[in-house]
């Protein structure tokens, strides 16, 4: 059954932004109750008091990531290098029983200074490289089914501190910094301990300076 504290839940874990407000103590409970007032009589069927709505804020638990907040900044304050590669074209191909040859081949003779990144999920593959090396992926790939490709990319990497995969909330910190700056993602890319976004070229500044700044949250 359906309460007005299950529905602040409900409502909160689908707007995070609105959610994080509220546990920074910077949003007005009392106007937060009046906007909710309308969802959540519809969510109950019936008519609700901003001032049961208000209650059940107040009493709302935040999650994990939120409440270890001072850890989280302590991470934030480690993080590493930051490296930028621009030129950058992103190829994507249907999984097929030859596509570990066909990308073995564009690996031969590679060149080591050029960018490579490859990424496989279960339905289509992913080939990063630096554009000096797209007709390498063109001609080796030519049996493949090519799915899309993408030019005019950049690509940022950062160093994650070694205990990063023990802190809960590090990519949600990450992730939310390019929300609110309105960067749009076109890839990630993620090992143990680097993270790397890849990005169209004309938004390669906005977002260095958005992962640069993840320490001033």
């Amino acid at each position: 059954m359906k309460t007005i504290a299950s529905c602040v839940e409900e409502i909160l874990i689908t707007q995070p932004f609105l959610e994080e407000a509220l546990f920074r103590q910077i949003i007005n409970f009392s106007a937060l109750s009046e906007e909710l007032q309308q969802p959540i009589s519809k969510m109950l069927r019936k008519p609700v008091k901003t001032g049961a709505i208000m209650m059940a804020l107040r009493r709302y638990n935040p999650p994990t990531h939120l409440r270890q907040s001072q850890k989280l900044k302590g991470v934030l304050n480690q993080l590493g290098d930051i490296t930028v590669r621009s030129n950058l074209e992103d190829f994507t191909f249907q999984n097929s029983d030859t596509l570990v040859k066909s990308h073995a081949k564009v690996l031969e003779n590679f060149n080591p200074k050029a960018f490579y990144g490859f990424s496989r999920g279960i339905y289509e593959s992913n080939i990063v490289v630096s554009t000096s090396e797209r007709q390498k992926v063109i001609d080796n790939f030519k049996a493949e089914t090519m799915i899309g490709s993408q030019d005019n990319l950049s690509a940022i990497s950062i160093r994650l501190p070694e205990n990063n995969s023990k802190i809960s909330g590090l990519y949600y910190q990450i992730f939310k910094r390019f929300a609110w700056e309105g960067i749009a993602l076109y890839e990630v890319i993620s090992t143990t301990n680097e993270f790397t976004v890849l990005v169209e070229n004309h938004l390669v500044d906005q977002a260095f300076s958005a992962i640069k700044n993840l320490n001033n949250n």
